[in-house]
């Protein structure tokens, strides 16, 4: 099971890690400051102590003296190594005749030992190195408690600050869990610090984008449901026409219209299905390198039975037309997407270009760009209603394809697709006919790899 992680916890362990790890340095260093003073009085001690010795006629002095500090010891050696005084009799240091400081490791420990020579006499004054760290210990020990009587209070306000500091988050976490399902409307930013205010302003982003996509799904939806009931309610009455025949004949031409009038429907349901998967963010499935030039030839081959019957000649043309002395173009995208949209305007090229037309598909690579290019010589589009032709169900008026059966979401799909690749989508004359100035519709995408 996956362990919930929580920042109060993470930022309470490693505060209070740090506190700790900050007094435990500071009672270090106090330690070794405390000690390194300690050493600095205590030699100054010891030389003092000697140089009070000096010239003092110890020599023959019975059992040893007391000297006020049971920490030191003295003795007092002659240029013969003969002892002469020892403060401490039951104390036996080695004899150590190197003047100055020393440290002297003994079997009770070690001793600081200082010796200087005053005429005919070396005088030693010895100091446990124990009694050293004890003080320096004891000194430490008096720093460092009151910070470990502190510590307490400050994990507290560790632990108030941050409970205080993470406060607008569970603010914002209540005000949108108070939320209804269609509540997009922006989290108030006011009053939210500088470090919670990208966030809400990142919800704000993604509230607002979810809002459009539902209010384009629900104008969808009704779109749908306006669009659906004509070829329905045309395939209904079919129907029923074709039941009230009483001949043969009759009935052979009301099945014929509800054949018809299904395949209609079939197409506008499939053409909403094909709109409604390119919408964003429903099952986007990956891009791959397409080669662009091999899928118009596919498009192509597929609508030529249909463009023959129509009586309109369909090809390729430019450098695509070329079977071996061209490279293909290839381009990063959604192959499936990519022949929906090739299709759609070949497709409904076809559809609007009377017969004895011609419609051309051109594939070329240009500087950085892939080049797709669907021309017909159709009645064309108005230069005032190219923008609006791209609206779903939307059909621009054309006097001489009135009786064109479509849908009004072909020029819908290609653009959302031509949107998902970054493509730039164009609408421009095409071949000039008796129907019109034509269309062509020209795509730039941008080029991965010229293989």
């Amino acid at each position: 099971m996956t362990r919930v992680r929580s920042i109060r916890r993470e930022l309470v362990v490693w505060l209070s890690a740090g506190l700790a790890v900050a007094v435990a340095a500071a009672a270090i260093a106090t330690y070794l400051r405390a000690r390194e003073e300690a050493n600095e009085i205590f030699d100054y001690q010891l030389r003092q102590m000697a140089a009070s010795l000096t010239g003092v006629p110890l020599a023959g002095t019975p059992g040893g003296i007391a000297l006020g500090d049971d920490a030191l010891v003295v003795q007092i050696w002659d240029r013969n190594g003969v002892q002469l005084f020892l403060s401490e009799p039951h104390k036996s240091l080695p004899q150590y005749a190197q003047l100055g400081f020393n440290t002297v490791r003994t079997a009770s420990g070690d001793w600081r030992v200082f010796s200087t020579l005053a005429g005919n006499e070396v005088v030693q004054v010895a100091q446990p190195m124990s009694a050293r760290r004890e003080l320096a210990a004891s000194m430490a020990l008096r720093t460092i408690v009151p910070l470990l009587l502190v510590a307490p209070l400050l994990a507290l306000f560790m632990g108030l600050g941050i409970t205080r500091g993470l406060a607008p988050l569970a603010r914002l976490t209540a005000a949108v869990g108070k939320r209804a399902p269609g509540g997009l409307e922006p989290v108030d930013e006011a009053g939210l610090p500088d470090e919670v205010r990208p966030l809400a302003r990142a919800l704000n982003g993604l509230l607002g984008r979810l809002d459009r996509a539902l209010g384009a799904q629900r104008a969808f939806i009704a779109d749908a449901a306006h669009e659906l009931r004509t070829p329905l309610t045309a395939v209904n009455l079919q129907a029923q026409l074709a039941e009230r025949a009483v001949d043969d004949e009759s009935r052979r031409a009301a099945l014929t219209e509800l054949r018809a009038g299904l395949t209609r429907a079939t197409h506008l349901v499939e053409q909403m299905l094909t709109l409604a998967r390119e919408e964003p963010g429903v099952a986007e499935r990956g891009f791959a390198p397409v080669n662009l030039t091999e899928l118009a030839r596919s498009v192509v081959a597929e609508h030529a039975a249909i463009a023959a019957a129509r009586n309109v000649d369909l090809g390729m043309a430019g450098v695509a037309a070329e079977a071996t002395g061209a490279a293909p173009v290839v381009i990063n995208g959604d192959a499936t997407a990519l022949r929906a949209l090739t299709s759609n305007l070949v497709d409904n090229a076809i559809r609007y270009t009377p017969a004895g037309g011609r419609v051309d598909v051109t594939v070329e690579q240009e500087p950085g760009d892939a080049v797709l290019a669907v021309r017909d010589s159709g009645p064309g589009i108005p230069a005032s209603e190219r923008a609006r032709v791209f609206d779903r169900f939307y059909r621009a008026p054309a006097p001489h394809a009135a009786d064109v059966p479509g849908s009004g979401l072909g020029l819908a799909i290609v653009k959302r697709i031509a949107e998902r690749h970054e493509a730039t989508l164009s609408l421009e004359p095409g071949f000039e006919g008796p129907a019109g100035e034509g269309l062509t519709v020209t795509l730039r995408f941008p080029r991965i790899a010229n293989a």
